[in-house]
């Protein structure tokens, strides 16, 4: 059997300015070599490729309780009369 059967997994990984795919996977897998498939973000991807970028690299700002600003007192639900 030439081909024996493979399982997929997704990750996401980043390249960088030297060409280098970097991506952590499970540690439940094991060493050794891999096949890869690289899937380049179209442009219906690109903006929520964005999203989770901006998101981690805000993390740490968005869990700060300094930028609480707003509490469930400010303004009105969108159901409630008018």
């Amino acid at each position: 059997m030439d081909n024996p059967a493979m399982n997929a997994i997704e990750l996401i990984g980043d390249i960088d300015d030297q060409h280098q795919l970097h991506a952590q996977v499970p540690k439940e897998l094991p060493t050794g070599q891999v096949r890869l498939i690289v899937l380049l973000s179209g442009e219906d991807e690109a903006g929520l490729m964005w999203a989770h970028g901006i998101a981690a690299e805000w993390s740490a700002q968005l869990q700060d309780p300094r930028e609480d600003i707003y509490t469930l007192d400010n303004g009105r639900p969108v159901n409630a009369p008018r």
